[in-house]
């Protein structure tokens, strides 16, 4: 990986590690029967066992004690969040600036430094060159050695993505795509948010290079995918999903273990299809109905006591030798 934005300490990205090997776990069974979330779920895995409850900050003993065990075990820890739309103006959330910043500090008590923070796109509303500015000091804030992101439709509005790559695209290829390796992981972030029509959209140059990017890697070696609008076919007469994400999903097929963190839905959802889980993230701006339940997807007005219940961020853990990884979701404190 080439392209990220470095808050900290300017640690390498290229700490290739050895792939792990196959651990069975019950997971997939339980996530064929997961559906939609009315609240943040929590995947522990646990001695190959799965183990789902709702979770949030209120639970100060039991993430301190996950964050104390995956310290103990020495295993990659990183955070996703998404969708700040930093710089809307709505009833739905009339100070996206202070929901942002009370994720960062949620970030920030975790009780462990996470080893990268992945913001999923998403970061502006309108694309001005002062919101990215604004979102970017924002990131320094948060207390990790690295943060990357992908952008989101709202990140390329009127000039195809070119203010969020001189913001934020230093070192990626094509139009902001990129790949690194840690803790024996291979992770790809994809940019699906240019080029649309109604769908997502990779384009044959992207799925080229994740062609290339992924020829030499051994098929245990876990997989883990990002990209800003869903590569599954969440709700697609809402744009939902990406429409020639099959052909990179076909590519992923050899491998064990895939795993593929999305936003732009604004709620948590997760679907297994085969060796590949796809978990949507939730937002830290406002809500979005879920698929189907309103006209269309435009942001939801809530009591203002249930607004942090809709919003939100995601830790993820892995430890080597595990087969795939535990996703964490947490509603905003």
């Amino acid at each position: 990986m080439t392209g990220y934005y470095d808050s900290h300490d300017g640690a390498s990205a290229g700490d290739a590690e050895q792939p792990a090997t196959e651990h069975g776990m019950s997971r997939r069974q339980l996530l064929r029967h997961a559906g939609w979330f009315g609240g943040a779920v929590v995947l522990t895995v646990a001695s190959g066992d799965v183990i789902s409850h709702i979770a949030d900050s209120r639970e100060p003993d039991s993430m301190t004690a996950a964050g104390a065990t995956a310290a103990a075990n020495s295993s990659l820890r990183f955070v996703q969040v998404s969708d700040s739309h930093i710089g809307f103006r709505g009833p739905a959330n009339t100070d996206v600036v202070g929901s942002f910043t009370e994720a960062i500090n949620q970030v920030n008590s975790l009780g462990f430094r996470p080893d990268f923070v992945m913001h999923s796109g998403d970061l502006t509303h309108l694309s001005t060159a002062g919101q990215f500015d604004q979102v970017k000091q924002m990131l320094t804030g948060m207390q990790t050695d690295r943060v990357f992101t992908v952008p989101g439709e709202h990140d390329s509005i009127g000039d195809a993505g070119r203010a969020y790559r001189q913001t934020f695209g230093m070192g990626t290829l094509g139009d902001g795509w990129y790949s690194f390796d840690t803790h024996g992981v291979h992770f790809i972030a994809l940019v699906n948010t240019l080029s649309l029509e109604k769908l997502g959209h990779l384009g044959n140059d992207q799925i080229d290079f994740v062609r290339r990017d992924i020829a030499g890697l051994s098929s245990d070696t876990p997989i883990v995918v990002f990209s800003h609008i869903p590569l599954f076919a969440m709700y697609p007469q809402w744009g939902w999903s990406t429409d020639d994400a099959l052909k990179v999903i076909a590519l992923l097929r050899r491998f064990s273990s895939v795993t593929c963190l999305n936003g732009h839905v604004h709620q948590l959802f997760t679907k297994t299809d085969g060796n590949i889980t796809f978990h949507s993230a939730t937002t830290t701006a406002y809500p979005l109905p879920k698929p189907g339940r309103a006209p269309a997807p435009t942001p939801q007005v809530v009591p203002a006591r249930q607004l942090k219940d809709a919003l939100g961020i995601r830790t993820v853990g892995y430890r080597q030798g595990d087969r795939e990884l535990a996703v964490k979701d947490q509603r905003l404190a």
